[in-house]
Order: C-alpha cells, then sequence, then structure tokens
C-alpha cells in the first residue's frame, strides 16, 4: 500500500509479546518480507506495544539514522490464555498489523504531532503473564533441557483494568493533544487498543467526540493486544473512512502497567494511502 519495495526497508520494529522464539521474532520477519537491508529487533510493552513502537520506530527516522521502518503489531494470545478462565479467555484474540513510517519529503512537517507516555509497575499485579520457574513437569534424566524455561497463563484482574483504563486513556490523550497544540474538535478519528467497548466510549465522551468517529472493531477480533490497533487501522483505511491528512489520536494501554498516546496526521499529508509518513 506505501509503494516501497521490501529492500528499502531498513528497520523493522516488531511490538508482540507472543513471539515465535523467546529471543525474539522481529528477524523472522525481516527474513520472510525479504527486507535484507534492515535491522529488526522486538518491542515487548503488550498491549500499549504498537504506540510505543510507532513513537520509537519515529525516532530514528527523525534524527536521518533510518528512512524507511515496518512497524509491526502482531500477538497470538490464544497461547497464553487460561481456556478454563472463562472471565479472561474469551476476551482476547490473535492478529497482527503493520505500517512503514517513511522519512518526510524536505519542507513537509513530521507528521507525529504529539505523544505522551507513562509506565506504573506497581499495577503489574493486575495483568500478567509471569515466569512460572517450572514446566509443571518433571525433567527426564537425558531430556537435555531446562525443566524453567515457561510462563503462567494470562492473570487479569479485569475490574482494576478497567479502572486503571477510563481514568489513564482520557489523560494521556489530552496530553498528547496538548503537546501537539491541537483541540479535541480537530481530531477526525480515534483509534484506540481495542479492549472494552466501555472503555472506547468513555474517552471518546471526554474528548468530546461522537461515536461515529471512533474506530471499533472489537466485536469481530477481541483485544489482541498489539495488533489491535493496526488491525483497526487497516480495515478503516481500506474502507475510505480514515484518508490522507486525517488527524488521528492513538491510544494503547495495558500489562506493565503502560500506557501512552499518540497524535498523528496519517499519510503526512501527501499520498501514500498505506503508509504514514513521518
Amino acid at each position: 500500500m506505501a509503494g516501497v519495495a521490501a529492500e528499502d526497508v531498513d528497520m523493522v520494529v516488531l511490538a508482540t509479546s507472543t513471539p515465535d522464539d523467546a529471543f525474539g521474532s522481529a528477524c523472522q520477519v525481516q527474513a520472510a518480507i525479504g527486507a535484507k537491508n534492515a535491522v529488526a529487533f522486538d518491542l515487548t510493552a503488550a498491549c500499549s506495544g504498537f504506540v510505543l513502537a510507532l513513537v520509537t520506530a519515529a525516532q530514528f527516522v527523525n534524527t536521518g539514522v533510518r528512512r524507511n521502518v515496518l512497524v509491526v503489531g502482531g500477538d497470538a494470545m490464544s497461547r497464553i490464555v487460561d481456556w478454563r478462565d472463562r472471565g479472561t479467555c474469551i476476551l482476547f484474540g490473535d492478529g497482527c498489523g503493520a505500517v512503514l513510517l517513511t522519512a518526510a519529503p524536505d519542507g513537509q512537517p513530521c507528521a507525529l504531532l504529539g505523544v505522551d507516555m507513562h509506565s506504573d509497575g506497581g499495577g503489574q499485579k493486575s495483568l500478567n503473564a509471569v515466569y512460572s520457574g517450572g514446566s509443571g513437569k518433571p525433567m527426564q534424566e537425558g531430556d537435555g533441557g531446562s525443566a524453567h524455561a515457561s510462563y503462567g497463563n494470562v492473570a487479569m484482574a479485569g475490574s482494576d483494568v478497567f479502572k486503571f483504563a477510563v481514568r489513564s486513556v482520557p489523560a494521556v490523550l489530552e496530553a498528547a493533544l496538548q503537546k501537539a497544540g491541537l483541540q479535541p474538535s480537530e481530531v477526525d478519528w480515534l483509534v484506540m487498543h481495542q479492549a472494552n467497548q466501555r472503555i472506547m466510549d468513555a474517552a471518546a465522551q471526554r474528548l468530546g467526540m461522537a461515536p461515529e468517529r471512533v474506530v471499533s472493531n472489537l466485536a469481530d477480533y477481541g483485544n489482541t493486544s498489539a495488533a489491535s490497533i493496526p488491525l483497526a487501522l487497516d480495515e478503516a483505511v481500506r474502507a475510505g473512512r480514515i484518508k490522507d491528512g486525517d488527524v488521528l489520536a492513538l491510544a494503547g494501554f495495558g500489562a506493565g502497567l503502560t500506557w501512552a498516546g499518540a497524535i498523528v496526521r496519517w499519510g503526512g499529508g501527501g499520498g501514500g494511502g498505506g503508509g504514514g509518513s513521518e
């Protein structure tokens, strides 16, 4: 969609908490798409991962270190949920999406207009999938593997996470808008992490945005963690809802606890419908 060849991509940032390889999966993405000139690395920040990866990638473009950065958000949450926990497992889904950041032409401003990011490790107890310290079955002599290479299933205190999100997400978006020098009325679309419709509705109400300006596909895919924002972007762009030059308010929030907001101008205001421009 961005009209950029794979060999012209010079960085791949993969936001994921469920890699195929514990050492990271970005290099496998780089090899699979033929981006032979790109450096690749993973970024783990759960449901905030895509926004943080987007902001991270933008710094490399803005400093001139890289020109074309592929930002991927992907998670296979079915790998880590406890299927016996019906209060949690039914909420999650598997998915993947990506955007391409490209260096803006000379004289064109950066399309990342404002950012605000926070973490609170004290809230980690409310949402986690921690190292379990054991595989759950005894090692057999001669196996040669580690008996401790395993992590627990997703554990979530839903009420605590909900309270955190409805408090933190509108605040982080307001701070990002302030840094962008924009009013909520100047935002065309609210594209949030797809965790809970009530959280999205609360954020839209706080910002004074009409419900039809909120991109939501939660009912179709569930909570796909780092994939949820790029999945929502992809559908809205392909449907012709989000257009080049539109101002988007992005918000990710979740395990860590970590939350982040970013105000971006889609396409940089000058073409390339599938790639966000920096």
